[in-house]
């Protein structure tokens, strides 16, 4: 093969991201051509791309060597030195290559940048004042980035629109483009097109792929999350924090023990910071690994001693009490004064649940209160729009309209949900539905209401669920039930032919739910609605849930949670199980027997025996639901009845209405 034939060969191996394949033609070209500088060159580009850094050192320092007025050369070996951060190293080779070539506009960007690692600030401005006026585009495209970072969204978004109007084909515009779509305008969507389209012009645009991943996440494309990570490690597989992005992913689509592989892969590869840590910690909570857990939530407080969200993940572990000594770390991170406001929260709630494990119940309920008045201002939640809502849900939903709509949706069987309100016992149902040999246990899914988001999207007039619902004719319906499995399964691992679906914000779905999967089972996890409420103000939520950081909100929100369901037990009588915590904790046999047969199901001893059933569980009752049933938070409302004389009024009637099983349980 001559010289220009290889050369054009190793291009395109490293075009089509393979860059050992490159490698093996250089060297193929270099056994008989060994002074051939162009290919050593590329050579130490494909080295580069696999992170081999020292041996890309090697080559081009060789290159240097036999032709040491090449300036590319001097670039490219400043740039392996910026990689191992040693930029007092780089700085050199990237003035040598300027001065050999002044016109190469990205050496004047790559000495800025290692200047600027070095703390000097005016240097590095001149230099990228160069690279900006022998690269206008790129500069446009730097001035948009600082509108962006400023939060000068509008101004952001029509620079990069410019340099795409210009040229449609530059893929950095798009990429700063979908982060201005997925930051501040909270439009995923959008954000998801730019990039794929980024993609799609430069399929080893690694920053690209790395935006893609986290967006997707966000829209609960777990698996495809998945896959882009996967190509962005096809650029870079040397890259950990790609393979923690990866391990990340897993996890969300429920593949902890890939998770767990891909995590210790990542710190193979330098990827160790706090919050890769702590994920990694999820991750083995989820899977019941209590004890590696811990070691790995301390690993990341150690590294950053005022990670907040670390102290209360221990904390949320719930069987887990804190030592002396992180007691004292907490209120001295208090006392400093320096915290962000998120970390603040965090540590107050732990705080909270470290005094509570100790009976210091004035203590406790100090900390958990005002964590609350500090996370409040900081989410959003509208209790009347909350309630428009929900009341134009039972205005829809009305018996003569399920009676009209009957028999369009699918008959599949299938789906298994459960309702409630959080911190009302619903893993503990899940658990025991999980503990059958018949159902797979999925967790908390976002399929239904997405679905019921997705209703009339494209109308003109802009009305949407419920009030669209009254358009849709037969061939909707089934459609949206197909479309229900076909979702639903994508979070599924196993063939079982029922599956648990447990988000309980589901709650005011339960019609929607009916008509388009007729044969569906609902059960209603409740629990005493002081004990309930309390439960949900003792609990940080990693997101949603913004109702439960108020007082008043909790109790309207609950308020609001039990009129909807009565709806439901009036015009759909016999759909809806309610499961009481109380009941199941006190008497399980027998509301195992309901459940099971709620369900369609026969009973087996397993659930019965629920805490031995080996799963990931991937919410805050993880490792209550490995331990036998144990009464100990019956009547827990009572040891701070003091502060909460506002719900026991709201909640009068509804106590008045419960099963004295309940009541009772809740005096004892």
């Amino acid at each position: 093969m001559n010289k220009d034939s290889s050369i054009n060969a190793a291009l395109q191996a490293m075009k089509n991201n393979r860059p050992l394949r490159a490698e093996e033609t250089c060297r193929d070209y270099l056994l008989m051509n060994p002074a051939c500088t162009d290919h050593m060159r590329l050579l130490g580009h494909a080295l580069m791309k696999q992170d081999r850094l020292r041996d890309a050192e090697e080559q081009l320092r060789l290159a240097i060597s036999l032709k040491p007025d090449f300036p590319q050369l001097y670039e490219d070996l400043g740039s392996v030195m910026a990689m191992e951060r040693r930029f007092d190293d780089a700085i050199p080779l990237f003035e040598k290559a300027i001065r050999l070539e002044p016109r190469l506009p990205l050496a004047h960007k790559k000495l800025g940048q290692a200047l600027a690692a070095v703390g000097r600030g005016e240097d590095a401005d001149e230099q990228f004042e160069e690279f900006f006026e022998k690269d206008p585009e790129a500069g446009i495209v730097a001035i948009g980035a600082n509108h962006l970072k400023a939060g000068r969204k509008e101004e952001a978004m029509k620079t990069f629109r410019d340099v795409l109007r210009k040229n449609p084909e530059n893929v950095t515009a798009m990429r700063y483009l979908a982060l201005v779509y997925f930051r501040d305008e909270n439009n995923p969507e959008e954000a998801e097109a730019w990039l794929r389209r980024a993609t799609s012009v430069a399929p080893d645009y690694t920053a690209a792929w790395m935006t893609l991943g986290p967006v997707l996440l966000e829209m609960n494309k777990h698996v495809e999350a998945i896959e882009a990570y996967q190509a962005a490690i096809r650029t870079e597989p040397e890259n950990g924090a790609l393979w923690a992005g990866l391990a990340n992913a897993y996890a969300l689509a429920s593949y902890p023990e890939k998770s767990v592989a891909t995590f210790r892969k990542a710190f193979e590869l330098g990827a160790n910071s706090p919050g890769i840590q702590m994920s990694y910690a999820h991750v083995l909570k989820t899977i019941g690994k209590q004890k590696a857990a811990l070691e790995a939530y301390r690993t990341a407080i150690e590294k950053q001693p005022d990670f907040g969200e670390s102290y209360w993940s221990m904390a949320n572990l719930k069987i887990f009490s804190f030592d002396d000594e992180e007691v004292v770390a907490m209120e001295a991170q208090l006392d400093s004064g320096k915290l962000t406001d998120v970390s603040e929260v965090h540590i107050r709630f732990a705080l909270g649940k470290a005094c509570e494990d100790k009976d210091e119940f004035e203590k406790a309920w100090h900390y958990y209160d005002t964590g609350n008045r500090k996370q409040r201002p900081l989410v959003a939640h509208s209790p009347l729009e909350m309630e428009q809502r929900h009341n134009e849900i039972i205005g829809i939903f009305s018996k003569e309209f399920l009676e009209a709509n009957a028999g369009n949706g699918v008959d599949a069987p299938d789906p298994i949900l459960i309702v409630g309100l959080p911190r009302a016992g619903s893993t503990l149902v899940e658990q025991i539905l999980a503990s059958h040999s018949q159902v797979e246990g999925t967790s908390e899914l976002p399929v239904l209401s997405k679905l019921a988001a997705s209703v009339g999207r494209y109308r003109s007039d802009n009305l949407g669920f419920p009030k669209a619902l009254a358009d849709l004719d037969s061939k909707d319906w089934r459609g949206y039930g197909l479309q229900y499995i076909e979702d639903a399964a994508r979070h599924r691992i196993t063939n079982k032919p029922f599956f648990t679906d447990k988000l309980p914000n589901n709650f005011p779905l339960v019609g929607l739910l009916h008509l388009i999967l007729p044969n569906a089972k609902v059960i209603n996890a409740r629990r005493h609605p002081m004990d309930s409420c309390l439960g949900a103000y003792k609990q940080l939520f990693a997101k949603g849930q913004n109702f439960t950081y108020d007082m008043e909100d909790l109790a309207h929100y609950y308020l609001n949670y039990d009129k909807v369901m009565q709806h439901w037990h009036a015009v759909l009588p016999g759909k809806v199980l309610d499961v009481h915590y109380e009941d199941t904790v006190t008497d399980l046999e027998t509301q195992v027997h309901r459940i099971l047969e709620h369900c369609d199901l026969p009973f087996e001893e397993s659930c019965v025996r629920f805490h031995e059933t080996k799963r990931a569980v991937k919410t805050a009752s993880s490792e209550q639901v490995r331990q036998p049933i144990y009464s100990g938070a019956l009547g827990k409302w009572r040891k701070y009845e003091s502060h909460l004389g506002l719900w026991r009024e709201e909640f009068a009637d509804i106590i008045s209405r419960l099963p004295d099983s309940v009541k009772h349980a809740a005096e004892g």
